[in-house]
């Protein structure tokens, strides 16, 4: 009986962590782009947590964001589009997922055009006017109301 209480409160301790950790991947996205110890711990934390497409997804915005902090251009571009990919897979995966089309909008509207990751600005955009009631986190539903204005 005590196994079996101890093995409840165990999963759900790590339920609520990963909750936390979640919490705290939306929060660490905006300041990412300014700060790149910010980012290279994301990068570092996420790289473990990518079996759900939401995790995967934040793992390939930050990888995205990444680019803009190193300096080589060869390492820019293959951070950019080892990013890009993860984002991609992710929606792959979870295709419905409002927060994933806000990741990848997030990216898509804040690069440079030369990179040719653009096709989907209109899609996600409309995708995300018609879904952002579907958001729970404050966080997130913030930062969509705040990158459709534009």
């Amino acid at each position: 009986m005590r196994i079996s209480i101890c093995l409840v409160c165990l999963l759900f301790s790590n339920y609520l962590g990963a909750q936390t950790s979640l919490e705290q991947v939306r929060l660490n996205y905006s300041a990412a782009v300014k700060d790149k110890e910010t980012c290279k711990a994301m990068i570092q934390e996420l790289q473990s947590s990518t079996n759900q497409p939401i995790y995967l997804g934040y793992l390939g915005a930050y990888q995205a964001v990444w680019a803009n902090h190193v300096m080589n251009p060869i390492t820019k571009l293959k951070t950019f589009n080892q990013g890009k990919d993860n984002i991609e897979k992710a929606i792959r995966e979870d295709q419905n997922n409002v927060e994933l089309r806000y990741i990848r909008l997030s990216i898509q509207k804040n690069i440079p055009a030369i990179l040719g990751y653009r096709s989907m600005i209109q899609n996600d955009t409309d995708f995300l006017k018609a879904h952002k009631k579907n958001i729970t986190s404050n966080i997130v539903l913030k930062n969509i109301e705040t990158l459709i204005k534009d």
